[in-house]
């Protein structure tokens, strides 16, 4: 009985002071969080390591600002160090990465974490000794692991560049280069989607503002961020085309798509990104391109394979033809981004070729569909400079025109941030080519509202200079 007592009073003192240790660590925990955060605030970086490692190690899961402040405390102390010292700065940063997932997952996510270890290798590749095997199989793992948070735009570009430079370094057969083509799709689709979800949380915001209704500050910031990251985006997408250059060229393409055709005739993905790749090389010409497009049309009919049989009208000059095809794959697309990059695409088409109204009703179309998309009106604005002297009844009239280009210039401007420097720019110049005060003064036509014809059939008030 003795003996139980003895056990039971030992466990209860263990108990008790087990308590009272952890309490005392998370007191200090606490107040050495207070110290660091303190010191970073001030970016005395070097001050804030110590107490900042200290709580790091006594409470992991005890704040998010561990791991929120950790990663620049620990890049300054890379940054500021050499040799064996960086290194074990730059594999701690790494740990530091694993133990944010570790216990805050909710804010670190998987994808989120391994890119950033991918980064950080990139980066210190040197240091590190790593080769692009080895960098491009930590992107790839993020990649297989999480895509879904894989939204890193410089990450998702370093990762096709390596798939590159190792395409360019190995034996470049056929079966290397469809490897590559398909990193490249990859990519695309990782980088679409991610701008999908800036694009329709953008329109929101533009489609209120427009509506009249003034955005708060919160959301003006949202709208500056959201612009930031498509741009970002736009130029990681430019950077890849430019990456792959000719390695993608109509020499390449055909033969790899007669080799492979059999075997995958019946996969629609595939056929789907033979056609994309083929139509944007401009390898519409060759009876591959054709018998690709009648193949998916005939196993999966949709959107895009009317696109392409248009494309094909259009190349037998058949016009008409081709213009139902496209109006077609229109109809067909139900989803509002996917549906406005083909009316860009024909609207484009309409441009180039000087059909000019039916451009102007594909652009409006366009900015329904995506309206944080200001490049349709910077269009619009072109097609009225280039039609002025057409559409003015007298010299007057005519350059009153570029007052209507300046006003779709800077309506580019005001929905799309992206644009703006260009919008103003164009503005400016429209006006300078419109009449000045004093042909306004000598014509003494102050306000009235002139109206333009030909297929413009707009009108505009003279301004008051």
């Amino acid at each position: 009985m003795k003996t139980r007592i003895t056990i039971l009073l030992l466990a209860l003192f263990v108990s008790v002071n087990i308590g009272f240790a952890q309490d005392d660590n998370q007191e200090e925990c606490m107040n050495n969080l207070s110290i660091f955060n303190s010191y970073y605030k001030s970016k005395k970086y070097d001050e804030a390591y110590g107490p900042w490692k200290i709580v790091r190690e006594k409470c992991p899961e005890f704040n998010q600002a561990i791991y929120a402040y950790g990663d620049n405390i620990l890049e300054h102390k890379i940054k500021n160090s050499t040799g064996a010292e960086q290194l074990a700065h730059i594999n701690d940063l790494m740990l530091l990465f694993d133990q944010s997932h570790q216990y805050f997952a909710s804010k670190y996510s998987l994808g989120d974490m391994l890119v950033e270890k991918a980064q950080l290798a990139y980066k210190y590749r040197k240091e590190l000794n790593k080769s692009d095997v080895q960098l491009y199989d930590m992107y790839d793992d993020a990649y297989k692991k999480d895509p879904e948070n894989f939204t890193s735009a410089q990450g998702l570009y370093t990762y096709f560049s390596l798939a590159v430079d190792l395409y360019d370094a190995g034996q470049k057969t056929p079966e290397d280069a469809q490897k590559l083509f398909d990193k490249y799709d990859d990519v695309v689709v990782m980088i679409e989607n991610v701008e999908e979800s800036y694009i329709e949380k953008l329109n929101k915001l533009v489609e209120k503002e427009e509506a009249g209704t003034e955005l708060s500050k919160k959301e003006l910031k949202y709208k500056d961020n959201y612009e930031a990251n498509l741009e970002a985006f736009e130029t990681v997408a430019s950077s890849m085309d430019k990456k792959l250059g000719d390695r993608a060229n109509c020499e390449v393409l055909i033969p790899l798509y007669q080799k492979d055709f059999e075997e995958y005739k019946n996969d629609a993905v595939w056929l789907q990104r033979a056609m994309n790749k083929m139509g944007q090389k401009d390898c519409t010409d060759d009876p591959m391109f054709e018998k690709l497009v009648a193949q998916k049309n005939t196993i999966e009919p949709d959107a895009n394979t009317s696109f392409y049989l248009g494309v094909l009208k259009e190349k037998q000059g058949k016009m008409s033809e081709a213009d139902k095809y496209y109006s077609q794959s229109f109809d067909l697309e139900t989803d509002p981004l996917k549906k406005w990059k083909l009316v860009m695409r024909v609207a484009e088409k309409n441009y180039k070729r000087g059909n000019y109204g039916k451009a102007r009703q594909q652009y409006m179309e366009a900015l329904k569909l995506n309206p944080s998309n200001g490049g349709p009106y910077l269009r619009i604005a072109a097609m009225y400079a280039k039609s002025a002297n057409n559409c003015g009844d007298t010299n007057f009239n005519k350059r009153a025109v570029f007052w209507l280009a300046a006003l779709e210039a800077e309506k580019a401007g005001r929905v799309d941030g992206r644009l703006r420097s260009a919008a103003a720019q164009s503005a400016t110049s429209y006006r300078a080519s419109a009449p000045s005060k004093a042909d306004i003064f000598q014509a003494g036509n102050k306000g009235e509202v002139i109206k333009i014809g030909c297929w413009i059939q707009r009108s505009v008030t003279v301004p008051n200079l």
